[in-house]
């Protein structure tokens, strides 16, 4: 019985060092990221983004231990900043692929 919790401990370990890791990703994405651009895609606005960005990063660390519901926050924040806004601001800075 021991091992299966180390296991999963090792699992969720593994998960969160994922999560955290897209999490200091989209930050840095977004803090090199020109502010008109944002803006120029019909999305919130940069300092807003690096807002949420920054408030997941520090829902992620807090909550180490475990992926509980902070986590998750943090995780659907991170997910509709990668799949949404990266692609389109991306996008109009180098824009469109022929």
């Amino acid at each position: 019985m021991q091992q299966v919790y180390g296991l999963t401990g090792w699992i969720m370990a593994a998960l969160w060092l994922l999560a955290i890791s897209a999490t200091v990703f989209a930050l840095v994405h977004a803090v090199r990221q020109r502010s008109d651009a944002f803006t120029a895609v019909d999305k919130l606005t940069k300092p807003i983004w690096l807002g949420i960005l920054g408030a997941a990063v520090l829902l992620m660390l807090l909550s180490f231990p475990s992926l509980g519901l902070l986590a998750f926050i943090a995780i659907i924040a991170t997910g509709i900043y990668l799949a949404d806004v990266r692609p389109k601001v991306d996008e109009v800075q180098r824009g469109p692929r022929w």
